[in-house]
């Protein structure tokens, strides 16, 4: 039986956290000794093997010396198989440190999850290399990201796996609290204006027919720019059209009953939101932002995608879905069917080919 660790920043908040912990599963249920190493402690979502939570191990220290001497004993103890390693990496001194002298002892594959390489490389193709030559294998969640990997850095062990979602899960349909008959469409993810560019999503909101048509915005999440976005709403008189609710670790009811949702991304990964909102039976309208997006979404089959930066398109998109009923019921009714090779036990298979070296 292999022993794995994968490595995330946390179990919470975010789209790449919540992959790691349906990594988690996903490698246990195939009968791998799974463990999760947590650098914060911040654990929401359900997985699968045994927690390492360093942060509480330490007491919250913010030494580094002292973090990497207690991994290294960790990894030492447990003489791990594979570290499967799922952080954005940050200098190049301590990412040396990291996989020269902690997961060394193990095959490492390094995940990348957002087209913006510079979260997860160094710019520089020559410390990309000492940092992560001897890398086993680099997992790219989009053929972009696999692409944009092999021309900027010149690594040739990228393999593509997409993120996994849960299309097997029952979901409890639940309406909204004292609005059992609010129309909505929905934005869910985390509020950080550079990367989610939410001022597209409000400028095309407002310039579409649904504030006309009393179809709220509900914007969920948490993040840096919340206050700047609540400003915005504001100077554009959409108070009594927009509604934001705090970070949930499990929105489904609100991705179920949402009319669509909405992508309006500088960049992305291979998008949560998307295949999250299609595998309950919801139509999304994205932009074609790099990466993902195109490739899951078949445009005017499950969903609408649209030009970036075009806050024009995306009200005529809007209007699209509210006024032609065949569309939107086309897309609507195609949304499950579209993301089935994207379920757990599909994915897992993927994960289990370059674990076995298949």
């Amino acid at each position: 039986m292999l022993n794995v660790c994968i490595v995330t920043t946390s179990l919470a908040a975010g789209g790449a956290e919540r992959s790691a912990a349906l990594l988690s599963q996903m490698l246990f249920s195939l009968g791998y000794n799974v463990h999760v190493i947590s650098t914060k402690n911040r654990v929401e979502y359900p997985f699968s093997g045994t927690l390492f939570n360093l942060e509480k191990e330490i007491n919250g220290s913010n030494n580094n010396w002292r973090k990497l001497k207690v991994l290294r004993a960790y990894l030492k103890k447990h003489q791990f198989n594979y570290v499967i390693d799922n952080r954005p990496h940050s200098s190049f001194f301590k990412e040396f440190l990291l996989y020269r002298l902690v997961f060394s002892k193990a095959k490492i594959v390094t995940v990348i999850r957002s087209f913006n390489l510079n979260t997860y490389l160094p710019k520089n193709r020559t410390k990309a290399r000492i940092i992560f030559g001897g890398v086993e294998n680099f997992v790219a969640v989009s053929n972009e990201i696999k692409e944009e990997i092999e021309r900027k850095m010149g690594f040739k062990n990228v393999v593509r796996i997409y993120n996994p979602i849960k299309t097997e899960e029952e979901v409890e349909v639940q309406e909204l609290k004292n609005t059992p008959n609010l129309k909505y469409i929905l934005f869910f993810g985390r509020i950080q204006e550079r990367s989610k560019n939410l001022s597209l999503l409000i400028d095309g909101y407002k310039a579409s027919k649904l504030p006309q048509y009393n179809i709220k915005l509900i914007i969920l999440g948490s993040g840096p720019d919340l206050n700047l976005l609540k400003e915005k709403v504001k100077e554009h008189n959409l108070l009594d059209y927009v509604v934001f609710i705090p970070f949930k670790p499990n929105p489904k009811n609100y991705i179920k009953n949402a009319m669509f949702t909405v992508l309006t991304s500088n960049y992305e990964g291979f998008p949560r939101s998307v295949t999250e909102s299609l595998a309950l039976g919801t139509p999304v309208i994205s932009v074609d932002c790099k990466s993902g997006p195109k490739e899951i979404i078949i445009n005017e089959s499950n969903g609408l995608l649209i030009e970036q930066n075009n806050s024009l398109a995306l009200s005529k998109a809007m209007n699209r879905f509210v006024d032609d009923k065949n569309l939107y019921t086309r897309c609507k009714e195609n949304a499950i069917q579209s993301v089935k090779h994207l379920s757990t036990d599909k994915i897992a298979l993927h994960w289990q080919k370059i674990l076995l070296n298949e």
